[in-house]
């Protein structure tokens, strides 16, 4: 029998499968394709302190082995997803949830965050630096060492579960980035976000999004979600969640392998509503292929 638990952060998780922010909702339409309770957790949708409707459509584009989104962060915002998706959530999933929370200023993840930290069901916080910072001329919080650190300060100052820095790829440094939030006092580092992409139609010679270019996620990143995984979890001492074209359990093994301690599934989820579940499912039987009898073994194996 493989034991497939994992602790992260001090969250214990029956498995490390983890299906990533804004490909799951708030698990509400999950659950009538199976019991989602098989989850070691998920990360709900993306929230702010305001509602938010979104960029215009079309936000989606086709791609060889992935697609790209543009959705623009659209939710109902903090005091909405306090007041009813988690009220709801909880009669249908019944182990901590990861909160995913965006922002546009240092205000804006502190307020949101000490909020979220608040709520029984929320074992971890997921901070997504990705955003635009609205008083750094529209920088994203993520590009900068000292940006990404002054969030992750501000949002330690006023709570007290993990805080893990969802990080984009679309860096130089990625190292450096995270060594800068886990000075800051990350409790983890999730990587790695969408890459930056675009789309043309070349009838209508216009871009394929409304918004011209968005987040270019699915299989085709796999390769590179490893190498900053497999990076950042030697350069820092706090834990991963590998995340980026994970689609199947051996994805999940070579992530965990590169130093993750949990596994995100993403894009997956779009094409194949039981991804997660398959590949929960799957793992048992891959691992006792490669003599891995406890999984957590796993994590960080590589030189």
């Amino acid at each position: 029998m493989v034991d497939l638990s994992v602790n992260l952060a001090g969250m214990k998780m029956d498995n490390p499968v983890v299906p990533a922010s804004g490909t799951f909702g708030f698990g509400n339409e999950f659950k009538d394709f199976y019991d989602i309770n098989i989850l070691g957790s998920f990360s709900f949708k993306g929230t702010t302190k305001e509602a938010r409707f979104g960029n215009p459509t079309p936000r989606i584009a086709e791609c060889k082995n992935g697609m790209i989104n543009a959705v623009g962060l659209q939710n109902p915002g903090v005091h909405h997803v306090i007041e009813h998706e988690l009220v709801e959530m909880k009669k249908y999933f019944h182990k901590p949830v990861i909160a995913n929370v965006s922002g546009f200023s240092v205000d804006d993840y502190a307020y949101t965050c000490e909020l979220l930290d608040k709520q029984e069901q929320v074992g971890i916080l997921e901070v997504n630096v990705s955003c635009p910072n609205v008083h750094g001329g529209g920088m994203s919080f993520g590009t900068s060492p000292q940006a990404a650190a002054e969030v992750t300060r501000a949002v330690k100052a006023v709570t007290s579960k993990p805080v893990f820095i969802k990080l984009s790829p679309n860096v130089t440094d990625i190292v450096a980035i995270a060594r800068a939030c886990e000075e800051a006092g990350a409790d983890g580092i999730c990587l790695i976000n969408t890459m930056l992409g675009m789309r043309i139609d070349i009838k209508r010679r216009q871009p394929v999004i409304a918004n011209k270019m968005g987040g270019f996620s699915g299989d085709a990143i796999f390769p590179v979600a490893v190498r900053m995984v497999y990076q950042v979890s030697k350069a820092c001492s706090i834990p991963v969640m590998g995340c980026g074209g994970v689609s199947t359990a051996k994805d999940v093994i070579e992530m965990m392998m590169a130093g993750a301690t949990a596994v995100q599934v993403g894009a997956a989820n779009l094409v194949n509503p039981y991804a997660c579940k398959d590949i929960i499912e799957a793992l048992p039987a891959e691992c006792e292929k490669l003599g891995i009898n406890k999984i957590s073994d796993i994590i960080g194996v590589v030189d």
